[in-house]
C-alpha cells in the first residue's frame, strides 16, 4: 500500500477546506495556499508506482489467507479475481499527468494570489477541490468513483466562474449547470447499465468479464451504455456540441481560473477517453466516433476563434480546437497515435495556461479583454509581449517548441494508419491557428494605443512573470527533448492499442 497515492487526492481536499475556513484572513490564506500548492507537483514525483485499495483488500487471488476455507463457488470462479474495493492505479502516465496538472495548478494559484488585492478563501477552495477531483479521475479504476469526482469537478468549475466577478458569469454558470443536470444523469445511467450487465463498477473487472465470456459483448445494453458514457465525455471535455458553452465558461472566469479550467477539461478528456477505449475498444465504431467528433472540434473551434473579439473567448475556442488533436490520436487506435495524442494533451495544458495567463496580464492592467478596445501594449509590457508571442508560436506548432513535436507525431501516426488526409487537415488548421493568434497579437500589442484606454495597474506581479517563464521552459524542454514526456506514455499507449480489434 502506497499512502502517497491517496494523499494526492486527500491533500488538495484538506487544503480546500482550510482555505474555506480561513476566508477573509488574507495573509494566512496567501501563506497556506502557496505552501500547500507546492505539494501538488511534488507528491506525484515522490510517490512510488503501484495500486492502492481503499477497502484495504486486494482481490482474493492475491490474498491466500483470506481465500483459505472459502467455498469453490467463490474461489473457483471469476469472483476470486474481482476487486472488492475502490482501486487507484498509479503508473508512468499518471505520474506525468498529475505532475503537469499540479504544476499548472500551483502557478495558477500563485498568480491568483498576487494579482488579487484580497485573496479569496472561497476561490482557493474551488481551485483545490477541482484539482483533487481531476487527480481522482486520473487515478481511479472504479467507474462509479469516477462519476462522483466528475460531479465534484463540474461543481468546482461552476464555482470558479461564479466567484470571478466577470460580467455575465452568473448566466454562463447557470447554463453550464443546466446542461450538466441533463448530461450527468445520462452518464450515471450508462454506468448503471454497465453495472447491471457485468455486475461490476471496477473497470478492470468489467473488461475481464467481457474478454473471458462472462458477459456477452454484443449485448445491446452495452451499446447503450457506450453511447451514454460518450455523451458524458463530450460534456466533461468540451467537445461538440458543448464547445460553445465550454469556451464561454473560460471567458467568464479570471485568466488564472481559465488556465486551470482548461487543464480540467483536457485531463477529463484523457481520463474518460482512456476508459472508453479500455472497455469499448471491441466496438469498431467507437474509434470512428472519437475521430469524427475530434475532427469536428478542430474545425469548429479554430474557425469560431477567428470570429471572436474577446481575447479569453478566442483562446477558449482555440483550446477547444486543440482538443481535437488529442482525440485524433486516441481515435487512431495505434500505439504511436495514442502516444502522440496524450503528448499533445500535456502540451495543450501547458500552452493554453501560458496563453491565458499571458494575455491575462492585459486584463489585469486594463480590465479589458475586447481586442477592439486594446492596443499599444507592447510599449507597456515588452517582456510579456515576447512571452505571449512564444506561447502563440507553441500553440501553432512552430519548432522548436513542444506542440511541434506532438503535432508532427500525430501527422506521422495518421499517415501510418492510412489516413494521410487527417495529416493535411491538421497542417492547414495549425496555419489558421497561427493566423488567428497573430490577428489578436497585432491588435493588442502592435496597434496604436486607443486614447481612452486606461492602465489601472502599471506594475505586473513578479509571480506572473515567473509563471510565464516556467511555462516557456516547459515548452522548450518538451520541444527539444520530447522523449522526456513520451517515455512516460508508451506503456499505457501500447496497452490501449493492444486491446483494439
Amino acid at each position: 500500500m502506497n499512502l502517497l497515492i491517496p494523499l494526492m487526492v486527500i491533500v488538495p481536499i484538506i487544503c480546500a477546506l482550510f482555505l474555506n475556513l480561513l476566508h477573509k484572513k488574507d495573509r494566512t490564506i496567501k501563506a497556506i495556499a502557496i505552501i500547500l500548492a507546492l505539494t501538488l507537483p511534488l507528491l506525484p514525483i515522490l510517490a512510488s508506482y503501484g495500486i492502492h485499495y481503499f477497502g484495504g483488500y486486494a482481490p482474493l487471488a492475491q490474498n491466500p489467507t483470506l481465500s483459505t476455507g472459502l467455498p469453490s463457488l467463490i474461489t473457483g470462479t471469476v469472483l476470486n479475481t474481482f476487486h472488492p474495493a475502490i482501486t487507484y492505479a498509479f503508473q508512468d502516465a499518471q505520474k506525468l499527468f498529475i505532475f503537469i496538472l499540479g504544476l499548472v495548478a500551483f502557478l495558477a494559484i500563485l498568480v491568483s494570489l498576487f494579482e488579487t488585492k484580497r485573496p479569496s478563501g472561497v476561490y482557493g477552495f474551488m481551485m483545490f477541490m477541482g484539482v483533487a477531483s481531476v487527480i481522482a479521475l486520473l487515478l481511479t479504476d472504479d467507474i462509479f468513483n469516477f462519476y462522483v469526482f466528475f460531479e465534484i469537478m463540474a461543481l468546482a468549475t461552476v464555482g470558479i466562474v461564479l466567484v470571478s466577478g466577470v460580467k455575465g458569469n452568473y448566466e454562463t454558470a447557470l447554463k453550464y449547470m443546466i446542461l450538466g443536470s441533463i448530461t450527468s444523469p445520462l452518464l450515471l445511467l450508462g454506468i448503471a447499465l454497465l453495472l447491471g450487465v457485468t455486475g461490476n463498477v471496477n473497470i478492470t473487472d468489467i473488461i475481464a468479464s467481457l474478454k473471458i465470456g462472462v458477459v456477452d459483448p454484443k449485448n445491446p445494453v452495452l451499446l447503450m451504455a457506450c453511447g451514454l458514457i460518450v455523451f458524458g465525455w463530450l460534456y466533461g471535455s468540451g467537445l461538440p456540441p458543448f464547445h460553445t458553452i465550454k469556451s464561454a465558461i473560460y471567458s467568464k472566469a479570471l485568466p488564472h481560473g481559465a488556465a486551470l479550467l482548461q487543464a480540467f477539461s483536457v485531463f477529463t478528456l484523457i481520463a474518460l477517453g482512456i476508459i472508453i477505449l479500455r472497455i469499448f475498444s471491441y466496438l469498431p465504431f467507437s474509434q470512428m466516433i472519437i475521430l469524427g467528433v475530434s475532427l469536428l472540434a478542430m474545425i469548429l473551434g479554430i474557425t469560431m476563434a477567428l470570429l471572436q473579439t474577446d481575447l479569453k473567448r478566442m483562446i477558449g475556442f482555440l483550446a477547444v480546437g486543440e482538443l481535437g488533436y488529442i482525440g485524433i490520436g486516441l481515435g487512431l487506435g495505434t500505439a504511436y497515435g495514442i502516444t502522440a495524442g496524450l503528448f499533445q494533451a500535456i502540451n495543450e495544458v501547458v500552452i493554453t495556461a501560458f496563453l491565458f495567463i499571458g494575455f491575462g496580464v492585459i486584463y489585469y492592467q486594463t480590465g479589458e479583454s475586447d481586442i477592439r478596445k486594446l492596443g499599444g501594449m507592447m510599449v507597456k509590457t515588452p517582456l510579456v509581449a515576447l512571452l505571449v508571442l512564444l506561447a502563440g508560436f507553441a500553440m501553432a506548432g512552430v519548432p522548436p517548441l513542444n506542440a511541434f513535436q506532438s503535432k508532427l507525431m500525430l501527422i506521422q501516426a495518421s499517415i501510418q494508419a492510412g489516413l494521410p488526409e487527417l495529416g493535411v487537415i491538421m497542417i492547414l488548421l495549425s496555419i489558421v491557428t497561427f493566423m488567428t493568434f497573430m490577428k489578436a497579437f497585432h491588435a493588442v500589442y502592435m496597434r496604436p494605443k486607443p486614447a481612452d484606454l486606461e492602465i489601472k495597474n502599471e506594475k505586473i506581479p513578479r509571480a506572473t512573470i515567473l509563471s510565464l517563464i516556467v511555462f516557456l521552459v516547459v515548452c522548450l524542454i518538451f520541444g527539444l527533448f520530447p522523449q522526456l514526456a513520451t517515455g512516460f506514455l508508451q506503456a499505457i499507449s501500447s496497452n490501449l492499442a493492444g486491446g483494439m480489434p
